[in-house]
């Protein structure tokens, strides 16, 4: 596997880059983002992988977040793939909350999904090991995402703990089997059977699997117009405690769903991150 550079811009005394490479988990080109802090000229340096939300791209974080100026100073990288396969041949549907941009990093298994999107596989395997051996990035990895991205992360730290230090999620949708996004994105891409579900669902894997050694922290603001019918923010907390994972969860007024919301809370999120990676 190669990468081929798409664009680079210095910013923060490091670099902004985009690549694209051929994915062999996806069957088809994708494009990443990639920010090289200044420290990486001196050695590999550990990363934060970050799993957007849906309709987004891996410009979308980079573009609206400033988390650059931050992971500069701490030396982390900061890793932004796309939310979906793309291109000729991949299966996608009008709607926004399906296809591409909305991958929903599950593995797929349904017709005609599965011939392309295995988002989980891609995001926790193909990826890492690709940026590893050809970056300088190490494999002290930290993970978090926004919305659909928060839901990716936490069944990312969830099901596989040792691959991450530490998981973080603004506005994650924590318990899609409850709601109307993850319905529809499970029904698609896992069909009816719901018992297919409960392994792409953080608070059944919380449930059924207790408590990851792990460090979590999330993020939600009250006046987020999705909070009561697809987020379920409460019932991760309630989960959490009765495994006795120490989830922080903080809750904003007045903050909403956007990357405004976003944007004023990443430093706390890659300081939170920078204590357990050794940064």
């Amino acid at each position: 596997m190669t990468l081929e550079m798409v664009s680079s811009n210095k910013s923060f005394g490091g670099w902004h880059r985009q690549y694209r490479h051929h994915s062999e988990t996806l069957g088809c080109p994708m494009r990443l983002a990639v920010f090289l802090p200044p420290q990486a000229e001196q050695g590999p340096v550990p990363a934060l992988y970050w799993l957007s939300g849906l309709t987004c791209t891996d410009e979308n974080f980079m573009q609206k977040a400033g988390a650059q100026r931050v992971a500069a100073e701490l030396g982390i990288a900061l890793i932004a793939p796309d939310t979906s396969p793309r291109g000729e041949g991949v299966a996608d549907d009008p709607a926004y909350d399906l296809g591409m941009g909305a991958g929903f990093y599950l593995n797929a298994t349904q017709t005609p999904w599965a011939a392309h999107y295995r988002m989980y596989d891609y995001v926790t395997r193909e990826l890492p090991a690709l940026l590893e051996a050809t970056l300088p990035v190490s494999g002290q990895r930290a993970i978090s995402g926004h919305s659909m991205g928060g839901h990716g992360a936490l069944i990312a730290a969830l099901r596989e703990p040792g691959r991450y230090r530490s998981v973080s999620a603004f506005s994650p949708i924590s318990h899609p089997m409850d709601c109307p996004w993850g319905q529809k994105a499970f029904t698609a891409y896992l069909g009816a059977e719901q018992d297919r579900w409960r392994e792409w669902d953080s608070v059944q894997l919380l449930r059924e699997r207790g408590a990851p050694a792990l460090p979590c922290r999330v993020e939600v603001g009250l006046d987020d117009p999705f909070l009561a019918e697809q987020l379920g923010i409460d019932t991760l907390a309630e989960a959490a405690r009765a495994a006795g994972w120490p989830v922080q969860i903080e809750r904003h007024a007045g903050y909403d769903h956007s990357y405004y919301f976003v944007a004023s809370f990443i430093e706390a999120h890659l300081r939170f991150h920078a204590r357990h990676l050794g940064a």
